[in-house]
């Protein structure tokens, strides 16, 4: 039985930000968030790919030791996203989004995955997410994601999804969407009324707020001399933290913590290169080593 299984897509992208731009690269959020959790655990995907999928993007997977087996391929072509960033990287002005295969997507949970020991259900129709529910025994741990298109188009399918989960992951405009409201801390009491017991907020280069019923953690982003392209790195974010969280079963405020840091770690080493290159190349005792700089930044003595 593996560790942690994901639904959710695998894209193309073409992305320009102010330091370059990217044409036709792996992305999608399945595949961030997979690649990042592999540096953790055992990873199961769940997705949908077009004939135009090349198989050197599949071996980049294998060889995190993803298994693969849930990756459906189908005539037809790939999902495919473009958007461009200003100097204001926190937020992706989206110029084109072609579903292609992703648009009649239905998941099929292979026999071999129905008992995972942790669920992350990425940015999918919410309808598609409850049938993933519906096919898998209770795991340990259910978190997701969403984004403004759901939240306005299937609020109600939405909230549906959010009774089930143990954790919300979104960032602070769909946040604020969601909750209506402006205020975070308002929209995070009335998330937390509605089912997930822990709402995470990405707010970018302003770092991530945590909320549940008892605790409010906040931590910042890791100051970087050089910001190439953020995307993926919300969906990097949430692989390093369940990815972290399904390595070490810790489910303690303590555990949530430390996991919300090694997804901070995974997000600041993506953004400094395009797709997934600076994962492709990175090593564990880098993450260690970032961890390690991430407390001592944050580390101040209590009053005496």
């Amino acid at each position: 039985m593996g560790s942690l299984l994901v639904v959710g897509s695998v894209a193309f992208d073409t992305v320009r930000t102010p330091f370059g731009e990217a044409t036709e690269v792996l992305g999608g959020s399945a595949t961030y968030f997979s690649t990042a959790a592999s540096f953790f655990t055992d990873v199961e995907l769940i997705a949908v790919v077009g004939e135009d999928f090349p198989e050197s993007h599949i071996d980049f997977l294998k060889s995190r030791g993803i298994d693969l087996t849930g990756l459906e391929r189908r005539g037809g072509k790939t999902f495919r996203w473009r958007g461009e960033y200003t100097y204001q990287l926190n937020e992706a002005h989206t110029l084109e989004t072609h579903l292609n295969v992703l648009e009649t997507f239905r998941p099929k949970i292979p026999e071999q995955y129905r008992s995972p020991k942790m669920l992350f259900l990425g940015n999918i129709d919410p309808e598609l997410q409850l049938d993933v529910l519906n096919q898998v025994e209770r795991p340990r741990l259910v978190a997701c994601d969403t984004m403004n298109f759901w939240i306005g188009g299937k609020r109600d399918a939405l909230w549906r999804v959010l009774e089930k989960v143990d954790v919300l992951v979104i960032n602070d405009g769909e946040a604020r969407d969601l909750g209506q409201d402006s205020n975070l801390v308002k929209v995070a009491k009335e998330t937390l009324a509605r089912g997930p017991k822990h709402l995470i907020i990405k707010r970018g280069e302003h770092g991530v707020l945590m909320f549940n019923q008892k605790h409010t953690f906040g931590a910042p982003a890791f100051p970087l001399e050089m910001v190439k392209d953020p995307t993926g790195a919300g969906d990097t974010f949430a692989g390093g933290f369940m990815g972290h969280l399904a390595s070490t079963g810790d489910l303690s405020e303590a555990g949530f913590r430390r996991a919300i840091i090694f997804g901070s770690v995974m997000a600041s080493f993506t953004v400094e290169a395009f797709s997934l290159d600076r994962l492709r190349c990175l090593e564990y005792k880098e993450i260690e080593a970032r961890f390690r700089e991430f407390k001592r930044l944050t580390h101040f003595e209590d009053l005496s």
